[in-house]
């Protein structure tokens, strides 16, 4: 299957800023059983765009905006491609969590078990970990089984309950939260028992390598989920990630669009772009109007005039 993905970012500001610097993590990766075939990014306003692989090879750009402006529209489009994903049994040999402890000791995976900034034991969260009984019991897949459909009923995706730096026990004490705080959540526990963005956790299996779940949607993760970014937490893979110089307050506005097809198109052929998309992104890069004058500001005009 191939998908064309469109993603829109707009960040609108309060006042004239005069430099914007920006990191994102939009180009889709190519690894196990999905490929990027085609990827591009424009900004606005115009400027030179680089780019850099992170230490976990996800692909960086980023670029400095020097110049005065009231808005940033960020647009990523990219081709990819992806295979059926491998099934995934329920359960596996009653040795795996030996196998498990022996693949740890022999492999470098010593960052994807500590606690990350996101991803960090709570009290709270601990009391959850013995609700729901996360231990090393049955085998480590079928835990993760169990986890994944325990998060999911436990929890109630809620929009804008919380926002992208919110501790995990904001959603621990709510019992709601958006699939970053799913996540979250998920990655701590199952770190408990020492096993090794849309986001979802992936952990590794014997015999299987690295498995996603997704406690969101209960679901493994398959042809369905592209990867962007990987890393210990969302702290590692943010979409967009940076600073600006002046005194304003910024309104973040993100739109996404992924397009499947059984076929790709050339390569040398530009992907067709939707009418509501292309309008879509001609209003985001249309400049804000100007905040209406007082009648102090009137009488002044005119005086001038």
């Amino acid at each position: 299957m191939y998908y064309s993905i469109r993603h829109l970012t707009k960040f609108l500001y309060s006042n004239p800023v005069s430099e914007s610097m920006m990191e994102t993590r939009m180009h889709p990766r190519s690894d196990q059983n999905q490929r990027c075939l085609t990827f591009h990014l424009s900004v606005s306003p115009r400027c030179r765009v680089f780019s850099y692989r992170d230490h976990l090879a996800n692909q960086v750009h980023h670029f400095d905006i020097p110049g005065q402006h009231g808005q940033l529209v960020i647009v990523a489009e990219s081709l990819v491609e992806v295979q059926p994903a491998q099934l995934i049994p329920s359960f596996l040999a009653p040795d795996a969590w030996d196998e498990l402890d022996s693949m740890i000791e022999q492999g470098d995976y010593w960052e994807m078990l500590l606690p990350s900034e996101f991803a960090a034991a709570t009290p709270v969260l601990d009391a959850l970990a013995e609700e729901l009984d996360v231990c090393r019991r049955d085998d480590p897949l079928m835990v993760l089984h169990q986890l994944n459909e325990q998060m999911f009923k436990h929890f109630e995706y809620v929009p804008k309950s919380t926002k992208a730096d919110s501790p995990i026990d904001l959603a621990l004490l709510t019992h709601a939260g958006v699939c970053q705080d799913f996540a979250h959540i998920m990655i701590t526990l199952v770190r408990s028992v020492n096993s090794a963005t849309h986001a979802w956790i992936e952990a590794l299996i014997p015999q299987l390598g690295w498995v996603g779940f997704d406690p969101t949607n209960w679901l493994v993760a398959g042809d369905r989920h592209i990867r962007t970014a990987i890393g210990r937490d969302y702290a590692d893979v943010p979409p967009t990630h940076g600073i600006f110089r002046g005194r304003a307050n910024s309104e973040l506005t993100v739109a996404v669009r992924v397009t499947p097809s059984e076929g790709a198109p050339a390569l040398d052929q530009e992907m067709p772009v939707p009418e509501d998309w292309s309008i879509l992104v001609e209003k985001a890069q249309a400049l804000p109007e100007p905040p209406a004058l007082t009648t102090r500001q009137q009488q002044m005009a005119q005086q001038q005039q």
